[in-house]
């Protein structure tokens, strides 16, 4: 009776979990284009939650580490399965409520960030502090500050090669239809580098996943080309030449990168609630701990459920700070923040370097304000946000010990 109540509370556990995660991190995505208003706030759930859940349930890793994520070797439980499937749910339970206290206060925080502080606060109540792999710990710590760093750079100098080359220039609407093409290509090899590497995953050399991006830059470069070469002039050419008309064209490219963001977060992110509850379904069913999961389609399917609930109900508090708090944000900014955000998790992930996408946006919004001066920047909001990624980790580590005990003495 017990196992069956178990099993019905990680059900429970990993919906709300996944419910969190869209809530707090789909912020990632759709934040920048809700707040220069490239979309409404009801169209980027619509875009975020169709994105979300394909990438989730069709590109969602299958075989996952149960939740580990390196820090705490499941092995060491394998004699007391019963003990790994409570800590399991114990770090489930603890992430999440981490997360709904940030979302709440509209604090973008990192998920996996928050997974990992519950599992640390699991291996060491249960095993002791040799139970948890610090070099791994020290890596993610170095992650806070690798993560902005990167983004804000890469969309500092985006932003300000497009405000010399484009906003600055006497006609900029016609500047920026001589350079759409060629900024078209570079953001499809990006997405397309993304999407093999970190989206599909797909077993391919580098040459032959460069050349497949390559490929698809030219066409969507040339695309563009051919679209702008055929568009009727208007003989209203001084209407043509307005700033507005050059954020407008920006909102295209902008939403572009926000549909991809969203694919690969759903993608990726989604194991961060179905990896434990695979963990306890796996160990449930086999009656013992193996070091990696099989993760069950449904289980997908109620992991991008989750995210896309939270994404509807809840999503919007978090996007307000991503999209309006930080910084203002136009189209032209929204694009060279999630462009430099894409490119660093691209870039970090095939150099093997922890990153958070969570962290990379926000650095990479601030890298943009900046490029605008330290006026341009709230630094109190920014303050506050700074102060949540240092407590992640030992919060959900406290409230994972304090659930494992209670849980501990009830079902063991």
């Amino acid at each position: 009776m017990s196992m069956y109540v178990i099993g019905v509370l990680a059900l429970l556990a990993g919906l709300y979990m996944a419910w969190n995660i869209g809530a707090n991190d789909v912020a990632n995505a759709m934040g920048t284009s809700v707040g220069s208003k490239a979309v409404t706030l009801r169209k980027a759930i619509i875009i975020a939650a169709v994105f979300e859940f394909c990438g989730a349930f069709f590109v969602g890793s299958h075989v996952t580490g149960t939740i580990s994520k390196g820090i705490v070797d499941p092995m060491l439980f394998k004699d007391v399965p019963n003990e790994f499937i409570i800590g399991m749910l114990s770090a489930l339970i603890a992430a999440g409520i981490w997360l709904q206290f940030a979302t709440y206060l509209g604090w973008p925080v990192s998920t996996t960030h928050s997974i990992v502080g519950a599992v640390v606060g699991f291996g060491i109540v249960s095993r002791g502090l040799g139970a948890i792999e610090w070099g791994k710990m020290l890596s993610i710590v170095l992650s806070w500050i690798l993560s902005p760093v990167c983004g804000g750079v890469i969309a500092f100098f985006t932003f300000r090669w497009i405000t010399k080359n484009i906003l600055a220039t006497e006609y900029p609407a016609r500047a920026t239809r001589k350079y759409a093409p060629y900024l078209v290509a570079l953001v499809a090899f990006i997405i397309a580098l993304s999407v093999v590497y970190k989206g599909l995953k797909l077993k391919l050399s580098l040459m032959s996943a460069l050349l497949m991006a390559f490929l698809m830059a030219v066409v969507c470069g040339l695309l563009v080309k051919f679209l702008i070469f055929t568009a009727s002039r208007s003989p209203k050419s001084a209407l043509r030449e307005r700033l507005w008309e050059t954020e407008e064209l920006f909102k295209y490219l902008q939403l572009v990168t926000a549909c991809y963001m969203a694919f690969a977060h759903g993608a990726n992110d989604v194991a961060n609630a179905t990896g434990p509850l695979a963990g306890i379904i796996t160990t449930m069913t086999k009656g013992v701990v193996v070091a990696k999961a099989y993760v069950p389609d449904w289980v997908l399917a109620l992991g991008g459920f989750g995210i896309v609930v939270g994404l509807a109900t809840w999503g919007y508090r978090v996007i307000e700070t991503v999209g309006k708090k930080i910084t203002d944000i136009t189209p032209s900014r929204g694009f060279s923040a999630e462009f430099g955000c894409a490119t660093t998790v691209l870039i970090c992930s095939k150099l093997g370097l922890p990153i958070s996408t969570t962290h990379t946006l926000v650095g990479s919004v601030i890298g943009v304000g900046f490029a605008r001066g330290m006026g341009a920047l709230n630094l109190k909001v920014i303050k506050q946000i700074v102060n949540s990624w240092l407590i992640t980790i030992p919060f959900t580590a406290g409230v994972c010990v304090f659930v494992y005990a209670v849980l501990k003495a009830i079902f063991l």
